[in-house]
């Protein structure tokens, strides 16, 4: 997809398909736009809630406020859903995390084929949990790539990229919400190009791919053998979900932020520490400082069963966790 002849006179007809609210996001800048959506595909409605009532995806809830046909199918792999598809006779489809494979038959029904907003400039992180796994690694650096949908998974051309920092104490939950305007903007320019003919796409490069495999719940378990820094990016992305986790007395104990201490009284304690990892040696108004593998981790979060998220120094004074071990 190149050169600098117009493919489209002016607004294109577009299918959207996402469901979560990242996909929502970038829904709503195109229903903003001079862009017309046709329909909106969103996975079924899934029980949710202490009631496990049937609920609406973000997707389904912003298409619907907006006044636009909803689909829903369970899959596109027959032949009457990709008719029903076909005959929507659209330009493009746009897919953002929607959560169901799309068959290599379906990528060529749009005209100008299926674009798909991925949170990470490829080939970094392909798959399913790209924000966490960048968050987890201890990346600097991650984005948004625009990316022409092919047969393999996350492995098409990319049309357009966008690059952002990763601060130090930076959750996944926030890095999700910025990645996602920030997925919303690059896709507006996108399609502008595509529409005057001026797209550049650029193969993907194998070197340097990685899966990012889907968040278990288990991951979330924190192993105070570990490193400081290793023990900080993992709190960090697993904010807002599962979200980390340690044990103390039997009781969970949920850990949603923490940072590395960077102050030079701290710095030379930790040269000093012969206290096991876990050992919680410290609690003040900065909130709880506790041994590791390697160095030392404050933790400024956290949260018993049964009670909110809480500063950590509260919640450790409450629980007379001084000179306890967790884990």
């Amino acid at each position: 997809m190149n050169g600098g002849t117009p493919l489209a006179k002016g607004p294109l007809r577009i299918a959207f398909a996402g469901t979560p609210e990242f996909a929502a996001v970038a829904l709503q800048a195109l229903l903003d736009s001079d862009h017309e959506v046709a329909v909106v595909l969103s996975q079924p409605d899934r029980p949710a809630g202490r009631g496990r009532q049937p609920q609406a995806s973000a997707v389904k809830q912003t298409a619907v406020a907006a006044g636009v046909e909803v689909w829903q199918p369970d899959h596109l792999k027959d032949k009457a859903a990709q008719e029903q598809l076909a005959g929507y006779k659209v330009d493009v489809m746009v897919v953002v995390a929607y959560g169901l494979l799309l068959p290599e038959s379906v990528l060529s029904i749009p005209r100008l084929g299926c674009l798909n907003i991925h949170a990470s400039l490829l080939p970094r992180w392909r798959g399913a949990a790209p924000i966490h796994r960048a968050v987890l690694a201890g990346d600097k650096q991650t984005g948004i790539c625009i990316m022409q949908m092919d047969a393999g998974l996350d492995t098409g051309a990319v049309l357009h990229r966008r690059e952002v920092a990763i601060a130090r104490n930076m959750t996944s939950g926030e890095l999700h919400d910025e990645l996602a305007t920030l997925g919303a903007k690059g896709l507006l320019t996108t399609l502008s190009e595509l529409i005057a003919g001026t797209i550049v796409a650029t193969p993907q490069l194998e070197t340097g791919a990685n899966y990012a495999h889907k968040l278990k719940k288990s991951e979330a378990l924190l192993d105070f053998n570990n490193s400081a820094v290793q023990l900080h990016q993992q709190i960090m992305a697993f904010n807002p979900w599962p979200v980390a986790q340690t044990t103390f007395d039997n009781q969970q104990l949920r850990i949603w932020r923490s940072e590395l201490p960077t102050d030079t009284k701290t710095l030379a304690l930790a040269s000093s520490i012969t206290a096991a990892p876990g050992t919680v040696i410290d609690i003040n108004a900065d909130g709880v400082l506790l041994a590791t593998g390697e160095g030392l981790l404050r933790l400024l979060e956290l949260q018993r069963p049964g009670k909110k998220p809480a500063a950590a120094a509260d919640v450790a004074r409450g629980m007379q966790l001084m000179d306890k071990v967790l884990g």
